[in-house]
C-alpha cells in the first residue's frame, strides 16, 4: 500500500535506481502514476507492504519499504525488479546498471561509465569535493544522510 514518503521511518528499506538519462517532466509525470498504482498492489505473501517513492532530478527512482510493517521477501522484490524493467522497456533507458556513476557537475548532474569517472578522477576533471550520489545507501535515514555527498565521503573515494 502507498504511503506518503515522509512518514516512513528511518529504518525502511530503500533502493535506488538511476537512470542514464534525464526523464522528460511528461515521463516523470507518467512514471508517478504507475509507481503509485505499483505501490498501491505490491504485496509480500500477500500482504500489502507499506511503500513510498521519490523521485528526483528527473533521473532517480528510489523505492523504499517500511520493513518494521511486512518485509519484503524474495517474490516481492522480484515483482519490483520487474516493475523497473518495464520501465526501462518503456523508456528506453538503463535503470539497473550498477556500474555508473552519477554526479553532480555545478547544476548539472552527470552520469558516467565508471571506468570513465576513474579516468575523470585521474585528470583530476572530478576531485574528492565533487558531489556523487552514492546509491549504495540501504535505509531512508542513510539516504537522507549520505545520498548526496562528496566523493571523497563514499565508495568512490578509492579513485582519489
Amino acid at each position: 500500500m502507498y504511503v506518503p514518503f515522509d512518514t516512513l521511518p528511518e529504518e525502511s528499506r530503500i533502493w535506488i535506481y538511476q537512470s542514464n538519462r534525464k526523464f522528460s517532466d511528461e515521463e516523470m509525470a507518467e512514471i508517478e502514476i504507475a509507481l503509485k498504482n505499483f505501490l498501491e498492489e505490491w504485496t509480500a505473501h500477500g500482504a500489502g507492504l507499506e511503500a513510498s517513492y521519490q523521485l528526483k532530478y528527473n533521473r532517480f527512482i528510489i523505492i523504499a519499504i517500511n520493513q518494521s510493517a511486512q518485509a519484503a521477501t524474495g517474490c516481492s522484490i522480484d515483482a519490483s525488479v520487474h516493475f523497473i524493467q518495464s520501465l526501462e522497456q518503456k523508456y528506453g533507458v538503463d535503470l539497473l546498471d550498477k556500474m555508473n556513476v552519477t554526479f553532480k557537475n555545478g547544476e548539472h548532474i552527470a552520469y558516467k561509465p565508471l571506468i570513465d569517472f576513474k579516468k575523470m578522477a585521474k585528470e583530476k576533471s572530478v576531485s574528492a569535493n565533487t558531489i556523487v550520489f552514492n546509491n549504495l545507501v540501504n535505509t531512508v535515514g542513510e539516504w537522507e544522510e549520505y545520498w548526496e555527498v562528496p566523493a571523497g565521503e563514499s565508495w568512490h573515494s578509492r579513485f582519489f
